[in-house]
């Protein structure tokens, strides 16, 4: 094998530095990984706010017009009712 100028082979300073590479690599994936789950653990306390705010609203409407919700629900099962029918035709 070829030696460089300090005595040591180009392997192994090919494999030293491929080291000094995926240990960086290593780190950067590590840090981007924290990142990620930091921004998504944002991402569900975001959403799990506004399915709150969207299940109080709900509850709110039904409670003031409850014949009307019923109806309206009641629309919209049967006009699904009737696509999920109409496909299988």
């Amino acid at each position: 094998m070829a030696r460089s100028n300090d005595g040591r082979s180009n392997g192994a300073d090919v494999a030293a530095e491929a080291k000094r590479v995926a240990d960086a690599a290593s780190r950067v994936l590590h840090d981007k990984a924290q990142q990620l789950r930091a921004q998504s653990r944002e991402a569900a306390a975001v959403a799990d706010a506004q399915l709150e705010t969207a299940r109080t609203y709900v509850i709110e409407r039904v409670q003031e017009r409850p014949f009307t919700t019923t109806l309206t629900v009641l629309g919209a099962g049967f006009l699904l009712g009737l696509l999920v029918a109409g496909r299988r035709r």
